[in-house]
């Protein structure tokens, strides 16, 4: 006889994990990060340009520029969401943390939606686990329940997680309205009304946020699958939920021509066997440890997604991550688009959990702890390091890496990382007690495992990290060679040629210079301003802009921690 389901489940393995135990896990991988951080260099410091200038009233709210250059993302919600903030937020807190906060609050939204998602998928009569024959098997909801929450511990597990869904940038709004769309999907036949209103905001949200094409497509794909799905409802509620999905891809739509947001970004399929390599290599560590067990999950459940009448906890995910990773493999940011197909991979992962074998899980187990155990304890030496100089081959290796900077010592930093590290220690050791565990325990250690090392960098490595990913540093240093030059306050007024809107920006926020950028096309020389700043590959081009008579070159300047963005500084020559 064969069995309806591979999950042969009790009820004494599906014991809930206690709510305030996943709202710790939750909040040690949401909050690190979110106090005593600048804004960090890349993807957040452009987007948070963008917001500044937004808010500041530089910029129009319905096409974003700064200084005339518009994003690279036809983004338009990130940057409102971004502005509101800063203006909002009382005057003790700085725009940097303003920004991070609505951010912070949607990476919880993500992780809120994924657990009611997988929970409602899970609920399905083909994902149950087998009925025993005089009873005992685990109960729906229960067993839902402990699906739901190994989704959420194989979420947080997920390496490519941890800076991404950090940053106040487009893409972690795009992670959110991705999970919350598709937590519609996955509540559709419970609750139609919840299911069409998280539908509508998760679908226009991914519209707001740079990606109309991909919710057009979420939209049409899933309402498609909707008719093919026999097992949860009816026919004719099939044809009603496809039409409604199908309307609403519509509303996306036109939605996107309106506001102008289509934006063609996809390329041809890679020809080069370094380019597929270079692919296959990131999507293996960046959906780590969610992809084994989401291949586990596919084998030993293929005789439900591989049969006429298909398994929705299966097909949907599937349908996701298939969407997700093609459209990364056709993209030039395939790390961030890659970032929306976690949500679906790790209700894969969840799926595997009743079907484990003991000897997969404790390879699991082992391999987690030595992996993040060592993580840990390298990150520990090298803090110790830099505050006492021993080791002395990492404290020469920082002062190498990261030239002129000062470590400094937190108390709350530094009680927060060692409440961490103990918090491990307790779970190493309760995982490797010989006693019954429920089924989200072959999670708990990956999911902690990436908590720890993630609040112990951003607790112990703040300072390090703060210096060689922020721009304040180059900003500070700028101002000090311009003190050494005008033994007087430097000039507000600044002149740059060739810098990228972000680093002008970086330079009027955290130096509170009024910036006026040059161009070839005009020659522009101001005698208010006595500083002039230039892209250092630019120089041989300054002729064209400016009279070098009438400049003093004081010298280049480096950023920290980076060989490859510098800057020359002019002072005027007074006459």
């Amino acid at each position: 006889m064969t069995q309806p389901t591979p999950a042969i489940v009790p009820q004494s393995a599906v014991r809930r994990l206690p709510r305030l135990a996943l709202w710790l896990f939750c909040a040690a991988y949401v909050l690190p990060g979110l106090f005593g951080r600048e804004p960090w260099k890349g993807n957040e410091f452009t987007a948070f340009s963008y917001m500044l200038a937004l808010a500041e009233g530089h910029s129009s709210w319905l096409n974003p520029t700064l200084w005339g250059q518009a994003p690279d993302l036809d983004a338009l919600l990130p940057y409102w969401l971004g502005a509101w903030a800063i203006q909002v937020a009382p005057s003790w807190i700085s725009a940097g943390l303003a920004v991070r906060i609505p951010f912070a609050m949607l990476l919880g939204l993500t992780m809120t939606a994924t657990w009611h998602g997988v929970y409602y998928l899970a609920l399905s009569p083909q994902a149950q686990p087998v009925p025993f024959a005089f009873g005992g098997e685990a109960k729906p909801k229960d067993y839902a329940r402990t699906i739901a929450d190994g989704s959420v511990l194989a979420l947080i597990a997920c390496l490519g997680l941890s800076l991404l869904s950090h940053e106040a940038s487009p893409m972690l709004m795009q992670l959110a309205f991705a999970s919350c769309a598709f937590y519609g999907i996955a509540a559709l036949p419970y609750h139609p009304r919840y299911s069409l209103t998280a539908l509508t905001i998760g679908l226009l949200g991914l519209c707001l946020s740079g990606a109309p094409s991909f919710a057009v497509l979420m939209a049409v794909g899933s309402g498609f699958l909707c008719l093919l799905d026999r097992e949860s409802t009816s026919a004719q509620t099939g044809r009603q939920h496809a039409l409604g999905l199908v309307l609403l891809g519509a509303a996306v739509a036109t939605l996107a021509t309106f506001l102008d947001v289509w934006h063609w970004r996809l390329i041809p399929l890679h020809n080069d066997w370094q380019e597929w390599r270079s692919l296959l290599r990131l999507l293996a560590w960046f959906t780590w440890p969610a992809w084994p067990l989401a291949i586990w999950t596919l084998w030993r459940w293929r005789r439900q997604w591989t049969s006429q009448h298909w398994s929705r906890h299966l097909v949907l995910p599937m349908w996701f991550t298939g969407l997700t990773v093609s459209t990364a493999m056709l993209t030039r940011s395939a790390e961030q688009t890659l970032l929306l197909a976690l949500p679906s991979l790790a209700t894969l992962a969840a799926f595997a959990l009743p079907t484990l074998r003991r000897s997969v899980a404790a390879l699991i187990d082992w391999f987690t702890l030595l992996f993040f155990s060592g993580c840990a304890f390298i990150i520990w030496v090298i803090w110790i390091a830099m505050q006492t100089g021993w080791p002395a081959q990492p404290a020469a290796n920082v002062a190498r890496l990261a030239p002129g900077f000062e470590p400094s010592f937190g108390w709350i930093a530094f009680l927060a990382a060692l409440a961490a590290t103990a918090a491990w220690v307790w779970l190493v050791v309760w995982r490797t007690a010989k006693h019954r565990h429920p089924l989200w325990k072959s999670l708990v250690l990956p999911a902690s495992g990436a908590a720890l090392c993630w609040l112990l960098l951003l607790t112990l490595w703040l300072p390090l990290l703060n210096f060689a990913r922020s721009y304040r540093p180059w900003v500070e240093q700028v101002q000090g060679f311009m003190t050494q030059v005008h033994a007087t306050e430097a000039n507000s007024c600044l002149l740059t040629y060739g810098l990228e809107p972000s680093q002008m920006m970086a330079f009027q926020y955290h130096g509170n210079f009024t910036i006026t950028p040059l161009t070839a096309h005009r020659q522009m020389s101001p005698s208010s301003c006595e500083w002039l700043l230039v892209d250092n590959d630019l120089r041989p081009e300054l002729a064209h802009v400016v009279r070098l008579s009438d400049w003093t070159r004081v010298r280049t300047i480096r950023r920290p921690s980076d060989n490859n963005e510098d800057v020359t500084l002019y002072h005027r020559r007074h006459p």
